[in-house]
């Protein structure tokens, strides 16, 4: 078995692998509600596009669990510090969540078009919250969160949901649903036919221009932002407590990672690389292939802000010395040990399932199955 700081690595690992398969496959799912009344100009056209998320959205959502489970099992101390002090974020988030599933299961159960566009109109929304709030949420991280512990080792937040919505953070939300609808709509150019399939594209290339500016315009800022830097009392084999070292505060040290290794430069380089090359396969009528490389522009944006934040999880504004990070706010090893073991075991499994039920539904779904289909609405 690994030593206890090699384990809390592969965990961070873990943790970023899980947040990738998230973005990647229920990123799509948001994306396509987030725009399918644009998208489906009539009933027909939208059951069309629903119909292509509905019979996957849920074993997507897998890897939400999976990904919230592995924070509270590997990450207590963060587990506790953003739930509580994020409550308000985190309930709307979880409303929104909660909604999507409702949508796609009442949309259709009354043919009146009043009924089935108050639900188009909950399921955009649903869409979009989220993906919105995912990247405020990435964007709070870099300004640092302010809470700090009490005497007793309490998480103690000091701001409010307000005070999240800084102009970075808004940014960095603008970044994430830009990804998430380019995405979104790339998998309904792949995946439903025509008309609905040009509108798509034409959504998803204006959507991969908006991420590329956006996604740039953060790095740069980032750039200038007040970085944390661990300068003493870190000891990665050591006991899990947040309150051992001491942290520094300089301009520009989210960029000490990359300054100190070059090769990690080509995660926001593959981001970029990923969401241009999106944007020039759908040109050309390529939407398998752009789906591909969306997934590289998603994959390479999570890496590129956990490579720069990296050892921190969650830095704190107020107290930076009670900021987490993966060596002082992990399970014990015995724990991590365990979970691995799991993870190593289940992983496989659920890639595997993913894939088969992705093989079996491929193909595109069109406006001739639904009539055909429509004595079943």
């Amino acid at each position: 078995m690994p030593d206890y700081a090699t384990l809390r690595f592969i965990w961070w690992l873990i943790l970023g692998t899980l947040l990738i398969g998230f973005a990647i496959m229920d990123g799509f799912d948001f994306g396509l509600a987030a725009t399918f009344r644009s998208l489906g100009r009539t009933d027909e056209e939208r059951r069309a596009l629903l119909e292509s998320v509905e019979p996957v959205w849920e074993g997507n959502q897998v890897w939400f669990i999976l990904a919230g489970g592995a924070v509270f099992a590997a990450w207590p101390l963060l587990y506790a510090a953003a739930f509580s002090g994020l409550y308000l974020a985190m309930f709307v988030l979880l409303v929104a969540l909660i909604l999507r599933p409702v949508g796609f299961v009442f949309r259709n159960k009354v043919p009146d078009p009043r009924w089935r566009n108050v639900w188009d109109w909950v399921l955009t929304i649903a869409g979009i919250v989220p993906a919105l709030l995912f990247g405020v949420a990435f964007g709070n991280l870099f300004l640092g969160v302010p809470f700090h512990f009490d005497a007793l080792q309490r998480p103690v937040f000091t701001g409010n949901f307000v005070s999240l919505l800084h102009p970075f953070a808004l940014l960095a939300g603008v970044v994430s649903l830009a990804m998430i609808v380019m995405h979104g709509n790339v998998y309904a150019a792949m995946k439903v036919g025509p008309p609905m399939s040009q509108r798509a594209s034409t959504c998803a290339r204006v959507a991969a221009l908006v991420y590329l500016v956006g996604f740039s315009a953060a790095g740069i800022w980032a750039a200038g932002l007040d970085g944390h830097q661990i300068v003493a009392g870190a000891n990665p084999l050591g006991d899990s407590d947040p309150l051992l070292k001491q942290v520094a505060v300089a301009r520009g040290a989210w960029l000490a990672n990359y300054h100190a290794h070059a090769v990690l430069w080509l995660a926001p380089a593959s981001a970029l690389a990923g969401a241009a090359a999106t944007w020039g396969l759908l040109g050309a009528g390529r939407a398998g292939w752009a789906f591909l490389t969306s997934a590289l522009a998603l994959a390479g944006t999570i890496l590129t802000a956990g490579i720069a934040l990296f050892p921190f999880l969650m830095p704190s504004s107020i107290h930076p010395d009670h900021g987490l990070t993966v060596w002082d706010a992990s399970s014990s090893a015995h724990t991590l040990g365990l979970m691995l073991v799991a993870v190593i075991v289940l992983l496989p499994i659920v890639i595997a399932y993913t894939s088969w039920v992705f093989h079996v539904l491929r193909g595109r779904i069109t406006l001739e199955e639904i009539r055909r289909h429509t004595g079943l609405y």
